[in-house]
């Protein structure tokens, strides 16, 4: 107990250079590494996460420090990880339970190619504004898409890009959202301030994003004959029982609960145990296939290979490389920020800022490289809010504009990172790669450059002496 004493007294902080020095290396080698080399990600990280330990003991870090630091940051991620584990099992049992069938089915008879992407933008961003999750969203509301796009032969990275920004919609302004709160609170910000704050940015974005979908539904070359989709619609109805007062059980139960703010643990488990219900006694499968289709989900047995590869998704297993990069992405970032790197790095960013437009967006920049080096947004936020909140007392900003630019700046940008926790999840969720899907979660970077444009042009930035413009 006396060594470690001795050992934190003798660590001392990061200088700019040095931080610099950490973070450049962090991203050349995950640049070279996996982008260029192929190299597993994990593997990349395992030496990403060594070269950061290696970095915080020069400082004086003892090892058991380390170690704590990457304790704590997976123990503030627990709740992540559960949904992790949970998400896997929903998806199966709502696979066995032909909820995710049924959506489909009744789906291909009202949307079409053409309208197919804008229709899709605006439900996911209903449920995820209703739900205030966009993890939720994409692993139910997204699969069906995906598997509704396979059908109309649209490509599934446009599919779910498109997925992608309506879920991060109502992630980021729904009133139940678990960011949307944390950024309030840690901006000392009310709830309804900061979500009527994103509004100056988020609706301007939505509409663009719209129009932009709509126009690429619109000029689609993809064509799909109305034979295909019948042909599949009596593959789904001859190996599953539709009915939509039974098969959407699942789905309601989890809207309901989210909307009534359970926990979603007890959310999810809930509404694994109906579907699990129903995929028994409804559906009448075995009981013992269904049950192991919540560890590890097997293909179905049509005679269409693209409904097969469908309905054989989910299950704990299959979350497993997602939960294991996860932890190696959150312990990284334990390390960076226990250590001192990230905060002496923004430290030294805030001191060269002078103009309101450069203070807004150096705080949306700032949440990017925060996900970029840690990987999980929940304590890129809490920094974040801690860092700038002086400097926008300072200038007399309200925190209101605080807590947008900090969301702004996580919230939306770790789908685009490819080993964030959101990012593996979403990829791994919708099986399309985030590189491959990135250029069309168009809501996820357009918002952020709309924002950073809005700041520099003093639109929507509030003063405490002028609620209007700067």
């Amino acid at each position: 107990m006396l060594l470690r004493k001795n050992n934190q007294m003798q660590a001392k902080q990061s200088s700019l250079p040095h931080a610099i020095l950490v973070f450049t290396m962090l991203v050349v080698m995950i640049s070279v590494g996996f982008f260029k080399m192929q190299i597993s990600l994990h593997i990349v990280l395992y030496f990403v996460l060594i070269w950061a330990a290696l970095n915080a003991r020069m400082l004086g870090y003892s090892f058991g420090d380390i170690r704590r630091m990457m304790k704590e940051s997976i123990s503030r991620s627990l709740s992540a990880i559960y949904v992790f584990l949970l998400i896997g099992m929903v998806i199966a049992s709502f696979m066995k339970s032909g909820t995710v069938v049924a959506l489909i089915y009744y789906g291909l008879d009202w949307i079409t190619a053409q309208w197919f992407l804008p229709v899709g933008l605006i439900l996911c961003c209903l449920m995820s504004l209703a739900t205030g999750t966009s993890w939720g969203t994409v692993g139910t509301l997204g699969v069906v898409f995906i598997g509704i796009g396979s059908v109309l032969n649209i490509p599934l990275p446009l599919v779910a890009g498109m997925i992608i920004s309506g879920a991060t919609f109502g992630d980021k302004l729904s009133p139940v959202s678990d960011t949307t709160n944390l950024a309030a609170m840690s901006s000392d910000t009310d709830l309804y301030d900061h979500i009527h704050s994103m509004l100056y940015t988020t609706i301007p974005t939505f509409v663009l994003v719209f129009v932009i979908f709509a126009y690429m539904g619109y000029n689609s070359d993809q064509a799909t004959s109305f034979e295909q989709i019948k042909q599949t619609q009596d593959v789904l109805a001859a190996n599953f029982k539709l009915n939509p007062f039974v098969t959407f059980l699942p789905l309601l139960v989890l809207f309901v609960m989210s909307i009534k703010r359970f926990a979603p643990e007890v959310t999810m488990t809930a509404s694994i145990i109906v579907a699990t219900m129903i995929a028994i006694l409804y559906q009448q499968k075995d009981v013992v296939e269904v049950t192991n289709a919540l560890w590890e989900n097997t293909k179905g047995n049509t005679e269409s290979e693209m409904i097969n590869d469908l309905i054989g998704r989910g299950g704990l297993y299959s979350m497993a490389w997602t939960l294991l990069l996860s932890i190696m992405a959150i312990a990284m970032g334990g390390i960076l920020h226990g250590a001192g790197f990230l905060t002496v790095l923004l430290k030294g960013i805030i001191k060269t800022i002078k103009r309101t437009g450069s203070l807004i967006s150096a705080t949306i920049a700032t949440g990017f490289v925060g996900n970029l080096s840690m990987g999980e947004t929940y304590i890129v936020i809490i920094l974040n809010s801690q860092l700038y909140k002086k400097a926008y007392q300072a200038k007399n900003i309200k925190t209101s504009v605080l807590s947008r630019s900090v969301e702004e700046g996580s919230t939306l940008t770790t789908a685009l990172i490819p080993w964030s926790t959101t990012s593996i999840f979403y990829a791994k969720t919708l099986e399309v790669a985030t590189m491959d899907y990135a250029p069309y979660a168009l809501l996820n970077y357009l918002n952020p450059i709309l924002a950073m444009v809005f700041a520099y042009l003093g639109i929507a930035v509030f003063k405490e002496n002028n609620p209007t413009r700067d």
